[in-house]
């Protein structure tokens, strides 16, 4: 995100891992809402993803794939990244980020940094962390949160603002005041991004769907198939103004 509030750069990088717990060499066949398969199936363009660069575990028949866009494979045991994909589409940022930065007579500076949840307000972001730069040279700190925790890493030159559970729609502030010899120094060095972390349980951002999971077992083999959705933030990053 730039410092004007424009959206830069945006992508989805996903994956779909497996745990198996199946006796014997089953053949499995999941089913995603893949836009190609369902255009090549007559059902149109409703709720599907276009996946690009898809990337599978060897276990893959990829013929079978690239024939009839079918994911069929005999899993090995235990865990195992079955595929990977990208989604070249454009995605607001779940934690949008505002910053503004007061300096007063060459002797302190004061952050001020709101968060807001753009993500459904049944949804939780779980370990947030909002990572904001501040002057090298800035000293005898002091924060003020409306949730969570701030601490200052001297060594990195950052002010990290730790929320255990952010909750979507919901707005929050963070204030920081520093003691700040010069300066000019600061502004010839440039400012790097205020930069954020989160993981969003039972959320996909990417609209993908795991339609079925299937064991193709002539003998009735009883297994049950359970599946967790989950959205991690990438890069992340909001430039300050």
């Amino acid at each position: 995100v730039s410092a004007n509030g424009s959206v830069v750069l945006s992508e989805v990088v996903g994956t779909i891992k497996l745990k198996v717990f199946l006796s014997g060499m089953p053949e499995l066949r999941l089913g995603l809402n893949d836009r190609v398969l369902f255009e090549l199936t007559g059902r149109g363009k409703n709720k599907s993803v276009e996946l690009e660069d898809v990337k599978f575990h060897q276990c893959v028949r990829l013929s079978r794939f690239d024939n009839d866009r079918t994911i069929s494979f005999i899993p090995p045991d235990g865990d195992f990244e079955l595929m990977s994909y990208r989604l070249n589409t454009q995605v607001k940022p779940l934690i949008w980020i505002e910053s503004v930065i007061e300096k007063f007579s060459h002797s302190r500076v004061e952050i001020m940094v709101k968060a807001k949840g753009q993500f459904k307000k049944q949804s939780v972001a779980n370990g947030v962390e909002i990572a904001v730069p501040v002057p090298s040279d800035a000293d005898s700190p002091k924060f003020k949160t409306s949730i969570g925790s701030a601490r200052y890493l001297p060594e990195r030159n950052l002010v990290i603002w730790s929320i255990k559970s952010f909750a979507g729609g919901k707005e929050h502030l963070m204030r920081a005041h520093f003691g700040l010899p010069s300066v000019e120094k600061e502004e010839e060095e440039g400012r790097p991004p205020i930069a954020v972390r989160f993981e969003i349980p039972y959320f996909t951002v990417s609209g993908i769907q795991v339609r079925y999971m299937k064991i193709i077992e002539k003998s009735g083999y009883q297994a049950l198939p359970w599946v967790r959705y989950i959205t991690q933030s990438g890069g992340e990053s909001a430039r300050t103004p």
